[in-house]
């Protein structure tokens, strides 16, 4: 075979859905495992569904999650123009399907809406138009007219009636099609503009591309592609459907979801790293069963022949999970540029950010996580006095006021206000005292954030507020216990 070529090929619609990053992905390993080339081409023939910004969109999700294209719009490789508008405007379209007509593989069709509608019918509960190849029976003199005249017209796809077109996906095998079952698609619509399906075939093959990934909603038009492949006397590609990505559900992604696209995503405080290794296992499994992948290992890994043809559910929690991996394996210095706007968010005292940080980077799954691990260091909440009960500590209300009231004094005469030397000072004091170290530390965490889960001990919380405040809140406390 020659050199592996793929395209991604996305419409400008709005955000990148999770499940065209997938496409972009799958495009993306299969050319660069092969030492390939990967294209980028705008599909933009349906100006109807242009959203305005949305190509720097694609261009920003693209560099972000590092699925560099070799070549596209910004990047002539000898195959351009790589925006289907221009390629219309060049006339290539129109070009290829009027050599169709000729081969009597096509045929102008100029029936208006009123005679289209009549032939409404209904197909598994839907209302679809059969249309019945009325115009393929018109003469050559009366096309003639019909174009003299300026007549609107759309140029159909002549597809037999008896018969099967077979074609082989590498995920589906091979599948079978009675030509019967097949309309007539349009491939250069009434305004001029190919269809998508159209589009893809020409474009594909004047791009040289040998493999074709898209998702599986395609799978009934393949018959159609290889029709128009077959009339043209081109090479069929490689055809790589991907499965469904479905919700928890099980119901197709949409984008009430609130995780249909990358950029919902990068909002929610997902890592770009963590989220294209995720889309990578959404159809496709390792043979070790690893989850775990940077970029270029994924590269190195990717065989398309180990893809499901099975759903694949978007598990959100098993996103997270594998983001909260990513964010325990970052650099420290990159976590806490991350996560600082997220502090500043809730803590406006003057308090060590840093060590803040350092206590929440192992603790958090998404970034937002942040906000309600540490509001306590700004102030403590309304909290109920049973939170001093434990069980296992074997502390009460009222054993955790007498803890509280007899380590004050303590605490306000601690100089040195650092993890360590507060530790040695409340153990040293538990000792004396007879007490369990949990006896003691349970209600002065407690009395400092008014929480039940902290990210971190009594004496780390207490470094971070410093004395003044710390005994501050231990007084509160003491008060909310009923004591003096």
């Amino acid at each position: 075979m020659s050199k592996v070529r793929t395209r991604f090929a996305p419409s400008p619609t709005g955000r990148m859905h999770v499940g065209n990053l997938r496409t972009a992905l799958y495009a993306y390993l299969i050319a660069k495992h092969e030492g390939g080339d990967f294209l980028l081409r705008i599909e933009d023939t349906d100006q109807e569904r242009y959203v305005e910004g949305a190509v720097d969109i694609i261009y920003h999700t693209l560099a972000e999650t590092g699925l560099i294209h070799d070549e596209g719009p910004d990047k002539d490789g000898g195959c351009g123009p790589y925006v289907q508008s221009e390629r219309q405007a060049a006339g290539i379209y129109m070009k290829y399907a009027k050599e169709l007509v000729k081969k009597g593989k096509a045929y102008y069709c100029f029936c208006d809406k009123e005679r289209l509608e009549s032939l409404k019918q209904e197909v598994a509960g839907k209302e679809i138009i059969v249309y019945d190849k009325h115009c393929l029976h018109l003469s050559k003199e009366e096309v003639e007219a019909n174009l003299a005249a300026g007549k609107p017209f759309v140029i159909r796809q002549n597809t037999p009636t008896e018969g099967t077109t077979r074609f082989e996906d590498e995920i589906y095998g091979v599948i079978e099609v009675p030509n019967a079952e097949l309309d007539d698609m349009i491939l250069i619509k009434s305004d001029g503009y190919p269809t998508y399906n159209f589009a893809n075939v020409v474009d594909d093959h004047l791009m040289g591309i040998t493999h074709v990934v898209r998702g599986n909603e395609y799978l009934s038009s393949a018959p159609k592609y290889n029709l128009l492949y077959e009339a043209f006397g081109w090479d069929i590609p490689v055809y790589v459907h991907c499965p469904l990505i479905t919700n928890e559900e099980h119901k197709k992604l949409s984008k009430r979801s609130g995780h249909s696209s990358y950029e919902d995503l990068i909002d929610q405080g997902f890592l770009t790293e963590a989220v294209v290794n995720y889309v990578a296992l959404l159809g496709w499994c390792p043979t070790d069963n690893r989850e775990i992948f940077s970029l270029p290992e994924l590269v190195e890994a990717f065989d398309y022949h180990h893809m499901s043809k099975s759903p694949a559910v978007f598990d959100i929690n098993k996103l997270k999970w594998m983001n909260g991996e990513y964010i325990k394996a970052m650099d420290f210095d990159k976590f806490y540029e991350r996560a600082l706007p997220y502090l500043k968010e809730v803590i406006s005292r003057e308090l060590d950010l840093k060590k803040i940080a350092e206590m929440v980077k192992t603790r958090i799954e998404v970034f937002p996580d942040i906000r309600d691990l540490v509001d306590f260091f700004q102030e403590v909440p309304e909290y109920d006095s049973a939170m001093y009960v434990h069980k296992k500590m074997k502390t009460t209300e009222e054993s955790s006021l007498t803890v509280l009231q007899e380590i004050l004094p303590v605490l306000e005469k601690q100089d040195e206000y650092t993890n360590d030397a507060l530790y040695e000072t409340l153990v040293t004091f538990a000792k004396e005292k007879g007490y369990k170290n949990g006896y003691v530390l349970w209600p002065i965490r407690t009395a400092l954030s008014g929480k039940q889960m902290t990210p971190a001990g009594a004496t780390e919380i207490l470094e971070v507020l410093g004395k003044e405040e710390s005994v501050k809140r231990i007084q509160a406390a003491i008060e909310k216990l009923g004591g003096k």
